[in-house]
């Protein structure tokens, strides 16, 4: 098996991490495979934000529990978060992040980091007092907030795939 396949087969969804940060060679690379993502006609009206220090992820998460009326809230503790923002008006916004994120996501594994796909701001990224963070952080008041990436070193050994039930239907 070639290593993409490897690495596309082996690839998890990690909901703990350690604390160690980010090299910022590894995160540039991750970010440049985002960048490199197809988008609707080559438009990339995506954005990156990425948010980094405790002060600055406390100061979300914060904002976030309010929003979620939920104080447990935490994003799973990663060191680095990556926010993908685009233009609310964009129909191909969902379509493009999501493009993004698998390519972030890739990327962070080969390079031996771990990932999660968050979802909440998407719908709490208008709620004034998660706004009020968007804009201290520079995404665009044109932007929604359509999905976050949580980057880190996994806590615990990556588990084994579970057995896929999808339809694979062929019309030959």
């Amino acid at each position: 098996m070639n290593e993409i396949m490897q690495n596309i087969l082996t690839r998890r969804s990690v909901r703990a991490f350690r604390p160690d940060q980010v090299k910022d060679e590894d995160l540039e690379q991750i970010l440049q495979a985002g960048l490199y993502a197809p988008s609707a006609m080559n438009r990339q009206t995506w954005q990156f934000t990425v948010v980094q220090g405790e002060d600055h992820l406390q100061t979300l998460t914060k904002a976030m529990q309010k929003a979620l009326n939920n104080p447990n809230y935490n994003f799973y503790q990663p060191p680095t978060l990556i926010l993908v923002s685009n233009v609310r008006e964009n129909g191909n916004a969902f379509a493009d992040t999501g493009c993004a994120m698998e390519n972030m996501f890739l990327a962070a594994h080969s390079l031996g980091l771990a990932t999660v796909w968050i979802n909440q701001l998407k719908d709490t990224c208008d709620l004034p007092e998660v706004r009020r963070v968007l804009d201290g952080f520079g995404v665009p008041a044109s932007h929604i907030v359509c999905a976050t990436v949580a980057l880190g070193y996994a806590k615990e050994p990556l588990p084994a795939a579970r057995e896929r039930v999808g339809v694979v239907k062929y019309v030959r």
